[in-house]
């Protein structure tokens, strides 16, 4: 009898020094995203163990373009995912339920340039710039920024289209191309392979985020990227968070680690040469935020593409719920 009290006594003891709520526990969490700077956290998280609370198996999954994220995402076959931060605001506008937990990159595109001349925006009026965008956030930024009166008329630069970063960089080395706009780690890896070529120097001109600020005074900051939560799992708030502070403490290791996370980023994306995302990791604003702290400045830029381009974001302001975990 005693001994049946004691082990009740204990039992009931037990339960009130537990935690209110444990952790749920995931056969697999599934982290994603593309060959770019907004991603490299993400390798860290995978390769330090981070989320060990919530799951035993957390994986990387590379995607090539937002199409196919979409997919991915569609068919829960990813749960979290770098992400251009106008893709998330765009499928919780059409009804899925999906999060933005942060923004990390502020500063991705980079305007590189053959001619010493070059040494901003507003002088390529009337110069070819080669583009390997097409409906994507960076083009929607390329062209709001072009639809300025500055740009107008003879004083915009000639675009032309490629279909990919890799066809743009082809056309630089070999002297087709003179001025081209590049997402992060790509103009370093222009960059890279036009000195391993011995190549006639190349200049790294002005990032897009400078020639904005310029132009858009009262949106100073320009939130390019971040990480999203998949309809799956937005609802599970404390894995979101948990997610949202170990991409935090990986972003801040990456930039003050910036050769030993290229070095890792090698393991995992091999075609990228060390010295080249080296490069990208110090030329970016690597700068995890929450996303309900952004807030402002992610509704100031909603706002303008609804304006100009109400398509990259569902023509208005996802709701409140929709920043952060």
């Amino acid at each position: 009898m005693k001994k049946t009290l004691a082990a009740a006594l204990f039992a009931v003891f037990a339960c009130m020094l537990a935690p209110a709520h444990a952790a749920a526990k995931y056969q697999k969490i599934t982290l994603a995203g593309p060959t770019a700077l907004v991603t490299f956290p993400l390798l860290h998280m995978v390769e330090s163990g981070a989320l060990r609370e919530f799951t035993d198996r957390l994986e990387f999954r590379l995607w090539q373009n937002p199409d196919q994220l979409r997919v991915l995402l569609t068919k829960k076959e990813i749960d979290f995912s770098a992400s251009p931060s106008n893709l998330p605001a765009l499928m919780a506008n059409r009804g899925d339920p999906v999060r933005l937990l942060n923004i990390s990159v502020w500063g991705i595109l980079w305007l590189v340039s053959r001619d010493p001349d070059v040494k901003r925006f507003q002088d390529l009026a009337g110069r070819e710039l080669l583009v390997p965008f097409q409906r994507d956030l960076p083009s929607v930024l390329l062209d709001t920024l072009l639809g300025r009166d500055e740009f107008a008329g003879d004083r915009a630069p000639q675009l032309r289209r490629t279909r990919s970063a890799e066809d743009a960089i082809a056309l630089m080395l070999t002297g087709q191309g003179k001025n081209v706009l590049l997402v992060e780690p790509t103009a370093s890896l222009l960059m890279f392979r036009n000195q391993q070529q011995g190549g006639e120097p190349l200049y790294r001109v002005e990032s897009l985020e400078d020639t904005w600020r310029a132009h858009f005074p009262g949106q100073a900051e320009l939130p390019q990227a971040g990480i999203m939560a998949n309809s799956n799992v937005a609802g599970d708030i404390a894995l979101s968070e948990a997610v949202e502070r170990a991409y935090a403490q990986s972003a801040a290791w990456c930039k003050q680690n910036a050769r030993p996370c290229a070095e890792l980023v090698q393991r995992h994306i091999p075609h990228l040469p060390v010295p080249a995302v080296e490069s990208a990791i110090q030329a970016t604003r690597l700068d995890s935020r929450p996303a309900r702290d952004v807030r402002p400045q992610l509704e100031a830029l909603y706002t303008l593409l609804a304006k100009t381009n109400p398509q990259a974001v569902g023509g208005r302001l996802p709701d409140a719920g929709f920043y952060g975990p």
